[in-house]
Formats: structure tokens, C-alpha cells, sequence
């Protein structure tokens, strides 16, 4: 059965010999224990929520975990693992658990596969079903999730919210295990690879499954990849600089609103960042937008597929926005007669590929590509 391929730890004792996402992470030379494993809620009741973009590696994180709670003593029988990929609808979901109650540890992988989840679980919760058990859910589309989360309002427990990125230079510079003479060695790799699991370890067929994984993912939130593709290839086109949506919907004769909407289902899939104009203390919205590429990789595989080669200058100060974004939650821009390219927080922050040659306001930290990687490594991400 369907179930028992899924959780065969039940009746397999050696069973992470067999199964496909194990055997893929022992199989590669450069791997790690993810960290953000140690954020998840192991006490009853909790109900995690596990967010990230396709192929960072959230499913073999949730292998390794329950690997982790078997070794520790827990009884595998008491484990519930569902890729919910592979599940028909909400009804198939409700009838699994209906017959699996009692488990101290439920993991809903890519629940987001299913419509109406939210109802499946909210009305378990609500039932008492899931007082004793862990719950936890992974989804690769943040707003698919997150639209609900409110109805999980005073039903989380002990949960967290674990967000799953590709790695920052910082985790990639430690778990590679470089020195810091190589900093700069290691920076130009980083570059170059970006910090999904199968791209530092240079699988050739990465670049075209992690497309295909982003069509797939257009598809499940009813948007049209090729609009996406044309976005992206306008962006590229025009990177670095600040962009309306008026300017990108009228390069590809649709409207801003249609723009606005695709670049935040980007968003949601974790694959664009966007800076607002700030001056001051004011957030212009409607203002032209310094949008970016959230992984030099990801940049990288946009980069084959719509033909626009990428210069260094714009994965420097893409990246340097994208650390920024994850340790301030947010970041902005401001342009004038000058321009600084990434403000967060008290952090004022101008990028450049060379030496700087122009003039800039005071208290603008300049980062050439010698200072960025030394930079990166000194934010702590937590």
C-alpha cells in the first residue's frame, strides 16, 4: 500500500538503506545536517510549519528528523510521514489520518500539493485529535500558506514557524568547511554554485529540475510560467536597476496589476526579493523597485533559460540585499542624487563591482568585491 512505501520504517529496521532521499544525501560528497531541524517543536501539541522553495532540501531535513527520533528510542510505529504530492485530494487526506490516529509524530510534506488542507488539519485540531502528537507541514509556497495560518490562531502549541533557504555565504563558508585565507576563494564558489544541496555538489541535471520544479509550481498556484519566464527575463535584462511595474508590464503587453500579482507569487515561492524606496522614515510603494534574485543559482538558472547573461555586479549587490532581507526581514533602497542600494535597519549600504569613483552621502558603508564575502560572513543569521 500506498502508506506503507511512504513510511517503511514500520516494518523495515534498516530501512533508510532504501530509502530515495537517504540513499541520495549519503551518496553526496558535500553534505551537512540542516540546522534548521533544531528549530522544530518536538513537544506535544505543536504544530510546525516548515516553508521554503522546492529542491533546498526540506524532504530529506524531515527523513533525517524522523531517522534522528528513531535512533533516540521513539517507537517507528508512532511516526506518520505523507508526501502529499501523491495524494488526490483533501478527502484522501482526512481518510489517512482518520485511520492513523494515536501517532505521536505527523509530518504533512508539501501539503500544499492538496486544496483545502487547512480545513483537514484545522478540523482535527479542533476534534482533540492531535493532542498528543507533533504535527508538523512543509510547503514550498509561502502564501499558500500563510493565508491560512491565521486560522491557526491560539492552535499552534509549543509550534514554529521554520522558514528552510538555500544557504547564506556564511553557512556555506562553514560547512564547507573553508579557511579563512580562502575567503575569497570560497566567495567566487559561492557565486558561482549558490547554496541548494545538488548545485554545491555540481549535479549536471540540477539546473533543468530546479526549472522544472518552478513550472510545476506555477501550475499548483494556477499562474502561467511563461508570463513568469518574460518577468524574469525583463529583470534580468534591466538589472540592477529600479523598476515600476508599469515599465515591466508595458515591455510585455500585459498590465501592472498582472506584473504586481507575478512578482509576488515570485515572491511567495521564495525565488524574488524586492526593495522599496525609502527615504527617511517613508516607504514609497509606488515608487520603482530594486527586485532581486533571492540565490546566485537560482539567478544563474534564469540566466540559461531566458539567454541574458549575468554580470558579477548584479549577483554582488543581489546578494548582499538578499543577507539583509533574511536577517532584517526587510530591506530598501534609495535613490536621489545619489543611490544607495540596500538599506536595513540602521545599515546603509552602496555595492560596486570596482573601486568606488563617485561621491556618496556620509554614513554609507561602500562594499567593493574585495570587502563584500569578509561582509557577508560577519551577519549573523541566526
Amino acid at each position: 500500500m500506498l502508506i506503507e512505501r511512504m513510511n517503511p520504517w514500520w516494518s523495515e529496521k534498516e530501512w533508510e538503506r532504501n530509502d530515495f532521499d537517504l540513499m541520495k544525501y549519503v551518496k553526496e560528497k558535500i553534505k551537512w545536517i540542516p540546522p534548521w531541524l533544531k528549530k522544530i517543536s518536538l513537544k506535544p501539541f505543536s504544530l510546525n510549519f516548515v516553508l521554503g522553495p522546492r529542491q533546498v532540501g526540506k524532504t530529506t531535513g524531515i527523513k533525517l528528523l524522523i531517522k534522528k527520533l528513531i535512533e533516540k528510542g521513539f517507537d517507528s510505529s508512532s511516526i506518520l510521514y505523507l508526501n502529499c504530492d501523491l495524494l488526490a485530494s483533501f478527502k484522501e487526506l482526512r481518510k489517512i489520518i482518520e485511520k492513523q490516529e494515536g501517532r505521536e509524530f505527523i509530518f504533512l510534506d508539501e501539503v500544499t500539493s492538496i486544496e483545502y488542507w487547512w480545513k483537514v488539519v484545522k478540523g482535527f485540531i479542533d476534534l482533540g485529535v492531535f493532542k498528543n502528537t507533533v504535527l508538523t507541514i512543509s510547503g514550498s509556497s509561502s502564501v499558500r500558506v500563510k493565508k491560512f495560518m491565521e486560522s491557526f490562531t491560539g492552535r499552534r502549541g509549543s509550534g514554529k514557524d521554520v522558514f528552510v533557504l538555500p544557504l547564506s555565504f556564511k553557512e556555506f563558508f562553514n560547512f564547507l568547511k573553508f579557511k579563512k585565507p580562502e575567503i575569497d576563494k570560497a566567495f567566487e564558489s559561492y557565486m558561482r554554485v549558490g547554496g541548494f544541496p545538488r548545485s554545491i555538489n555540481q549535479d549536471l541535471t540540477f539546473l533543468q529540475d530546479l526549472n522544472s520544479s518552478i513550472e510545476k509550481e506555477f501550475a499548483r498556484v494556477g499562474k502561467n510560467y511563461r508570463i513568469g519566464r518574460e518577468i524574469l527575463y525583463q529583470l534580468l535584462r534591466k538589472a540592477p536597476s529600479p523598476l515600476g511595474f508599469n515599465t515591466l508590464g508595458n515591455e510585455i503587453g500585459i498590465s501592472h496589476a498582472t506584473v504586481r500579482e507575478y512578482i509576488g507569487t515570485m515572491q511567495d515561492m521564495f525565488i524574488l526579493g524586492v526593495a522599496y524606496h525609502k527615504a527617511g522614515k517613508k516607504i514609497n510603494f509606488r515608487k520603482e523597485k530594486k527586485i532581486f534574485i533571492r540565490d546566485p543559482f537560482l539567478a544563474r538558472t534564469f540566466s540559461s533559460i531566458t539567454g541574458i547573461e549575468i554580470r558579477k555586479d548584479f549577483l554582488y549587490e543581489w546578494i548582499v540585499q538578499e543577507h539583509l532581507l533574511r536577517k532584517y526581514g526587510e530591506v530598501f533602497y534609495w535613490r536621489n542624487k545619489y543611490e544607495i542600494d540596500a538599506i536595513a535597519n540602521e545599515q546603509r549600504i552602496e555595492v560596486k563591482a570596482g573601486k568606488p569613483h563617485r561621491k556618496h552621502p556620509r554614513n554609507v558603508k561602500i562594499l567593493d568585491e574585495g570587502k563584500i564575502p569578509r561582509f557577508l560572513l560577519k551577519i549573523d543569521l541566526g
